[in-house]
């Protein structure tokens, strides 16, 4: 690089004790500095950029009156935290984000012992700070534990769960409300900037403790009406009612833009001898400082490489249909025709599709905030009085709604659908987003209905599946990322249930994909035919039920019987393998390849090489097939 830097403080910051050598006068330097640093970073690997804006001067504030690493700073989600990453040792790396090899997009533990929690599920942070500040009473230690949460994060039941349980344990613990929704805060002023200050101050604190020592002398019903009068007066200038009934010390709201309202109530938080959690309330604005962010809608929430200039996204020319777009537009279709479908998401309206769905319906659609358990119970709800609920959640997050899955829906038969996106490996988002698990989790579950789309056709049969079941509860699942490029009718056609397909006819292996691999399977049968080896490939459509005659008649006419799925151990080659095994189709030889995700989190990377990593692709289908015939593997093609 030639000429002066155009970070010139930022270069000399390696670690947080770097920033804590700078001026108070410095810091305001220091953050913009960052945010340029933040935009350029992400204009080159993708990801996610308005959150990390909106708290690039948080950022620089915490590690300025923390002493991190010793003090233990825990973002929630993570997709804030590129900022952080830059000035925690990582900022050489900082344009590998989410590259193979690389940065996480979220925070890690393996990664730097300045993210001393990792997540990228949203609403762990209370829960994981609270269980550190006690870790750290019982140990005697001195440091202090600090959560950063975001508004969005805190519709999450976890969050209140938490914060119920550290009033009641009165540990030390500090919780940041990152506000930058203003959907909690009124407008952030000189004033309230001020009476943040007093509130979070020494003698306003010392002062309330003399007050509830006096109001405790008093007979019961005036103690009770005296200190409900001063919370309240409290809420009313400051909004903090709510959680001083949890058991918090609110201070709020703070400007968190502005490092002369930040500095002095984070170390007045930092200093504070109260024997309760401290909740400071700071308002930000997701996309700071970056115009093109600031005029999105979703304010640059996540972001493929783009112009820091222009703020253009370079996305790729699509070959085909997203299969989430697929989704909706088939959703839509069934729901013209029925007035009683209705569509539920949890805080992921666009990133379902059902965005489009809200467009078309609005008073079908339903977003119930980042809390998977209420929508899954809420759309059980609506299947008792006789709708047809489609709850979309992907793979990852529909993990949080587990016991409600089995206990409200399972349990009760009732004919909730769950469209389940991001089914397999999802690329630059890494383990924590793969939907490795569903197959497993729900193939289990009586009665449940367990379809997978081979490709976005498929997919829209499958909606239309799922709306003609009425008698129990079904899920479909399909993949991120773009369909192959069949040409879509105008509505699905439904499929007969449990009943897969052939799509090519073989003598001497057969293969049977349930899931969006069917391609690769179809690659890996031209591969084998060229070696002189007849491959039959079939499509399983559905894991529950079964497909018993399509299996029965593929292990007996083949030699090796290969099953191929995006998804761990315990999903449909165990179902296919229990009923091979229950009804003696392997006492006779037959040589059965289950082919799976590995025993292990895959990293994130492009989906074909993770496909790769994972064994899943048709030169390792090729291989397995090889090898149960007992030819050399070399001889497949790579």
């Amino acid at each position: 690089m030639t000429g002066q830097s155009l970070t010139p403080l930022l270069d000399t910051v390696d670690v947080p004790s770097d920033i804590r050598r700078l001026r108070a006068d410095q810091l305001r330097q220091l953050a913009d500095e960052l945010r340029q640093e933040t935009i350029s970073a992400v204009s080159v690997t993708g990801g996610h950029l308005g959150a990390g804006l909106g708290v690039v001067e948080l950022t620089v504030a915490l590690h300025y009156v923390f002493d991190t690493p010793r003090d233990r700073l825990i973002w929630d989600v993570g997709h804030q935290a590129y900022p952080h990453k830059i000035v925690t040792g990582r900022r050489s790396r900082i344009r590998t984000l989410r590259q193979e090899g690389g940065l996480s997009g979220f925070t890690r533990r393996s990664e730097s012992e300045y993210d001393p929690f990792g997540a990228a599920h949203s609403s762990t942070s209370i829960s994981a700070g609270l269980g550190m500040a006690v870790a750290r009473d019982l140990a005697g230690g001195t440091n202090n534990v600090i959560a950063v949460i975001g508004d969005g994060a805190m519709s999450a039941g976890m969050a209140y769960e938490a914060m119920n349980n550290a009033g009641a344990l009165r540990s030390r613990l500090i919780v940041v409300l990152n506000d930058n929704d203003m959907s909690i805060a009124p407008p952030v002023g000189a004033l309230s900037g001020h009476l943040s200050r007093l509130l979070s101050g020494r003698p306003y604190v010392t002062l309330r403790n003399l007050g509830r020592t006096f109001a405790e002398s008093l007979p019961k019903p005036l103690e009770m009406a005296a200190r409900k009068a001063e919370e309240f007066a409290r809420g009313f200038v400051a909004g903090g009612t709510l959680f001083d009934e949890l058991g918090f010390y609110y201070v709020g709201p703070v400007d968190g833009h502005n490092l002369e309202h930040l500095l002095p109530v984070l170390k007045n938080a930092r200093d504070s001898d109260l024997d309760k959690p401290i909740l400071v309330h700071v308002v930000t604005k997701k996309g700071k400082g970056y115009p093109p962010a600031e005029a999105s809608d979703d304010k640059y929430h996540g972001v493929v490489k783009f112009d820091v200039v222009t703020g253009k996204q370079s996305k790729p020319v699509a070959n085909a249909p997203q299969y989430t777009a697929v989704f909706a537009k088939a959703l839509i279709a069934e729901a013209e025709a029925d007035r009683k479908i209705v569509a539920i998401t949890a805080a992921m309206p666009s990133g379902t599709g059902l965005d489009k769905f809200a467009e078309r319906f609005p008073k079908r659609h339903f977003d119930v905030g980042i809390a998977e358990q209420h929508g899954v119970t809420f759309a059980a709800g609506l299947a008792c009085e006789g709708f047809k609920p489609f709850a979309a959640i992907y793979s990852t997050f529909l993990q949080r709604g587990y016991d409600q899955v089995v206990h409200d829906v399972a349990i009760q038969n009732l004919p909730v659908r769950f469209a389940i996106d991001r089914a397999g490996l999802v690329g630059a988002d890494g383990a924590t987003h793969a939907g490795s698990f569903d197959v497993a989790y729900l193939g289990c579950l009586p009665n449940f209905v367990v379809m997978a789309a081979a490709d976005e056709l498929e997919l829209m049969h499958m909606v239309a599946t799922a709306a003609r079941i009425d008698d129990r509860p079904s899920a479909f699942r399909y993949p991120r990322g773009e369909g192959v490029g069949i040409e879509l009718p105008v509505k699905g056609t439904p499929l007969e249930i449990g009943k897969g397909r052939i799509l090519r006819e073989g003598t001497k292996i057969a293969i049977l994909s349930f899931g969006a691999r069917l391609g690769e399977c179809l690659v890996a049968a031209e591969d084998l035919a060229a070696k002189g080896l007849s491959a039959t490939v079939a499509d399983a459509r559905f894991a529950k039920p079964l497909d018993t005659d399509l299996i029965r008649r593929l292990a007996r006419e083949h030699e090796v019987l290969i099953t191929i799925e995006e998804g761990s151990v315990g999903g449909f080659a165990s179902q296919v393998l229990q009923y091979l095994a229950s009804n003696g189709l392997l006492d006779h030889g037959l040589k059965v390849r289950p082919m799976i995700l590995p025993d292990r989190f895959i990293d994130h990377a492009a989906p074909a090489k993770q496909y790769e990593q994972a064994g899943l692709n048709a030169p390792a289908i090729v291989a397995m097939a090889l090898a149960a015939l007992g030819q050399p593997a070399e001889r497949a093609r790579g």
